[in-house]
């Protein structure tokens, strides 16, 4: 196994496929202020024979340094993309943790064309800093 490509993780439900991708920012964070960025890149593919709307969104980020906050809101960064069978919506986004470790899962809300809603389970992503290399 590679070791300088981070883990991808996969979920799929209701024939709605999310894969996300992490990666710790070095450079945007800062230990001595407890502020270590994490960005993420989701791709959701609808897999399914019906078209699909992702309405709405809710995370739920673990930080080690002070527990649990929760992240709601309409659509994933300003759209509400509509999925026709085989399409795919992909974006980037990140948080800021207090402690070099922590965790997000989450969900989306999903209305199909025939006014019928789910949830797409968004799967468990472990957010890990990278300890700093050192030089020989």
């Amino acid at each position: 196994m590679r070791r300088d490509r981070p883990p991808f993780f996969y979920r799929g439900t209701e024939g709605i496929r999310i894969t996300v991708k992490p990666a710790f920012l070095r450079e945007r964070s800062n230990p001595l202020l407890e502020q270590f960025v994490f960005a993420y890149h989701i791709r959701i593919e609808n897999v399914s024979g019906q078209a699909a709307q992702l309405r709405s969104r809710r995370w739920l980020i673990h930080g080690d340094a002070i527990g649990d906050s929760v992240v709601e809101g309409e659509g994933v960064v300003g759209e509400q993309p509509h999925l026709l069978p085989g399409q795919v919506h992909e974006y980037r986004s990140f948080c800021v943790l207090r402690a070099p470790q922590g965790w997000m899962e989450g969900s989306y809300r999903f209305v199909r064309d025939d006014g019928s809603s789910f949830h797409a389970e968004i799967p468990r992503i472990p957010l890990l800093a990278a300890p700093q290399a050192t030089s020989n």
